[in-house]
C-alpha cells in the first residue's frame, strides 16, 4: 500500500484573468452606456485646515469654482455645518476626448465645536475659492498670563 499520494490539479492560467474581467464588466455596466456623464458626480468632501490662534478657532475650506450663494454655513447645538453643491458645467461645443477629475455634487462637513467657542460671534468670508470661518473664543477660554513672583528658596543646609 502506497501512503504517499500525489494530487494533480488542472492548471488554468487564464481563470483568474477571466474572473477579473467579469468583475470589471459588471462594474462598467453600472455606469450604463453613456460614458459622457461625469463619473465624479455625487457626494464629495472639500479639504479643510483647522487651526487655533490666541483669540480664535479658524476653519479654512477649499471650495474652488463655487459661488458664495451655493455655500451654507450654520451652527446648531454646538455643531458647525458647512454645506453646498458644486454643479457640473458642460460648456464643450465639440465632442472629443474628455477627462473629468474634479468632483461635483453636494457636500456636507460638520465640526463639533469645543466649549470655549462663542458661536454667536461667528464670521465667515469667501475669497478666491477659500471659505474661512472664524470662531472667536469666549473670554474665559482665552489663555491668560499670570506673573508669578519667584523668591529665592532656602537651601536644605540653611534650613537645618
Amino acid at each position: 500500500m502506497n501512503l504517499l499520494t500525489t494530487r494533480f490539479d488542472k492548471f488554468e492560467p487564464f481563470e483568474e484573468l477571466t474572473t477579473l474581467r467579469n468583475r470589471l464588466d459588471r462594474l462598467f455596466n453600472r455606469f450604463g452606456e453613456n460614458f459622457d456623464e461625469p463619473i465624479y458626480s455625487g457626494n464629495w468632501m472639500p479639504t479643510t485646515d483647522i487651526f487655533e490662534t490666541k483669540d480664535n478657532l479658524i476653519i479654512k475650506a477649499e471650495l474652488p469654482g463655487m459661488e458664495m450663494r451655493d455655500i451654507n454655513v450654520e451652527i446648531e447645538n454646538n455643531v458647525l455645518t458647512i454645506q453646498g453643491e458644486r454643479k457640473f458645467e458642460e460648456k464643450t461645443e465639440e465632442k472629443g476626448f474628455q477627462r473629468f477629475e474634479r468632483a461635483y455634487g453636494k457636500f456636507v462637513r460638520t465640526f463639533t465645536l469645543p466649549p470655549g467657542v462663542a458661536p454667536d460671534k461667528i464670521n465667515a468670508t469667501y475669497n478666491n475659492g477659500i471659505l474661512e470661518v472664524e470662531l472667536p473664543k469666549k473670554e474665559e477660554a482665552k489663555p491668560k498670563k499670570v506673573h508669578v513672583d519667584v523668591k529665592k528658596a532656602l537651601t536644605a543646609a540653611k534650613a537645618a
